[in-house]
This record gives C-alpha cells, structure tokens and sequence, in this order.
C-alpha cells in the first residue's frame, strides 16, 4: 500500500522485506484517499456479505471490515503477516494470487497494493480469477502505483508499475466496469512518496 499495503509476490526478498517490518509496517498512515476509498469499498458491498482481503498484510483492512460487519478471508504470502492478522480475530490465511481458484463466490475483493507484487505478464491472469471469484455485479478494490516499468524499490521488495490507461484497459479486458478512480500522493514504507490509483469497479 503507498502506503500500506503481497517476479511474483512469493519472491522472497519481498517477503523478507515484509517479514521482519511488520510493527513499521502497521505504524504508515493511509492517505485520506484511501481511507474514504475503503470506505466507498465497505458500504458498496451487500451488507453482511463476504469479502476477501487479497493481499492482506497484517489484516489492518481486513479489521476494519469486519467491524463494518462484513465476512472476511484474508490471504497474504508473508507469514508473519498473517500470524498477527490471525491473533487479531481474522481468518487469514498464507497464499498467493494463484490461490483464488473460486467462482462467484465473493461479495468483494480487496486488492490494496498487493498485485502490484505480481509480474506485468501476469496481471491479466489475476484479474480474470478476481473475475471468476466475485459474484455477478459484486465489488473489486484495486489499488496500485503509478508508474512504468518493473524494479526492486529501497527495501527490495519487487515492484510493478502501472498507468492509468494500462490498468484501465486491463479492467476493461478482464470484464470489469470502473466505477469510480481516485489517484493521489502516498508516502510508503521505504519512505518515498509514490503516486498511487484506487479503482473501485464492478464484476
């Protein structure tokens, strides 16, 4: 995440980098767009309905839409991340984006830079199972940096970036409608500031 926020997100220099921040990790702020952005996400949702975390971290968001009053699975591919989301009342589990192998079983999915982890060629891939697994008309989160092509950032966690148009066009694709985008400024956890773009769209 630009702020908070899983070669692929099982690239372990990636996952070391995670591993052993996590206290830092939970201490970022989220920049006010993607707080109400969150929000837009949690009351678009049905209510009661079932959500998964893709990507979870520590499970800060996958809390707080269970406080919303929302069903929530968390997957994440650092173990320590889903240690703590789990000692936290969360049922998270250790996966990666080949793991959403489910169909029209979502109410919502929530991918608040995770999949920005995952190699460019593979991001068609993932967003048609995100597809799959949602339930008809239900709610994607996709948040993501701004940016062109793909490096190792400060810390070496594996970075893919994007522009707008890509990620537009790859929705699209994928047989997603964009309901809203909001785009801002975040600064994240190797300490740079970073443009950012949150997606809210349908299945």
């Amino acid at each position: 995440m630009p702020c908070r926020r899983s070669v692929p997100v099982t690239d372990r220099k990636t996952i070391d980098a995670y591993t052993t921040r996590v206290a830092e990790y939970l201490s970022v702020p989220l920049p006010p767009e993607q707080v109400e952005a969150r929000m837009a996400f949690a009351e678009a949702v049905a209510p009661g309905g079932y959500v998964l975390d893709l990507g979870s971290g520590p499970g800060a968001d996958s809390m707080f839409f269970l406080r919303e009053g929302l069903r929530v699975r968390a997957l994440d591919a650092t173990p320590a991340f889903v240690e703590h989301a789990r000692e936290n009342g969360v049922d998270a589990h250790v996966g990666t984006f080949d793991d959403v192998t489910e169909t029209a079983t979502f109410d919502g999915i929530y991918a608040s830079f995770s999949l920005l982890h995952a190699p460019r060629k593979d991001f068609p891939r993932h967003l048609a199972a995100i597809h799959r697994a949602l339930k008809p008309e239900s709610i994607f989160f996709l948040g993501l940096k701004l940016g062109t092509g793909e490096h190792r950032d400060d810390i070496d966690r594996y970075y893919t970036y994007f522009s707008q148009t890509e990620i537009e066009e790859a929705l699209a694709e994928a047989g997603f409608t964009i309901d809203r985008i909001t785009t801002g400024v975040g600064k994240g956890l190797a300490g740079s500031y970073d443009g950012f773009i949150l997606v809210i769209a349908h299945a």
